[in-house]
């Protein structure tokens, strides 16, 4: 298990589906099965397209930094800032694991929109 290999290959999945090319994303970087956590999210490659190619026709001019990103095995951990329409700023947490093949078989992920104020001087990523 490459986990440096793996850490790349969930950068690049991520960015191909959020900056609009879902499908794609799945054809390099996918296994045979895709189980998803996310409960806004249906089960399985399709699914996935389908709602990566709805947010991108919803929202083109989103936007999508990488924080920082942790490889273990066969899992891989991305810490994102996004700003999406109207100034919306989220924080997310993505988990993806890989199958023996280096492909991603499974993704969980949390979301947090980011207030206007905090309780702390500290950001959220």
């Amino acid at each position: 298990m490459d986990s440096e290999k793996n850490k790349e290959n969930a950068i690049a999945f991520y960015k191909l589906a959020y900056q609009g090319n879902p499908r794609k994303a799945v054809e390099l970087y996918v296994g045979n099965e895709y189980i998803q956590h996310n409960p806004d999210v249906e089960n399985g490659t399709e699914g996935f397209i389908r709602y990566f190619e709805r947010m991108h026709n919803e929202y083109p001019d989103k936007s999508l930094k990488f924080v920082r990103s942790i490889a273990e095995g066969d899992l891989v951990a991305l810490h994102t800032h996004q700003v999406w329409p109207g100034n919306d700023e989220y924080v997310t947490m993505d988990f993806f694991r890989f199958d023996a093949n280096g492909k991603i078989c499974e993704h969980w992920d949390a979301i947090q929109q980011i207030p206007e104020k905090s309780k702390n001087p500290n950001t959220m990523y």
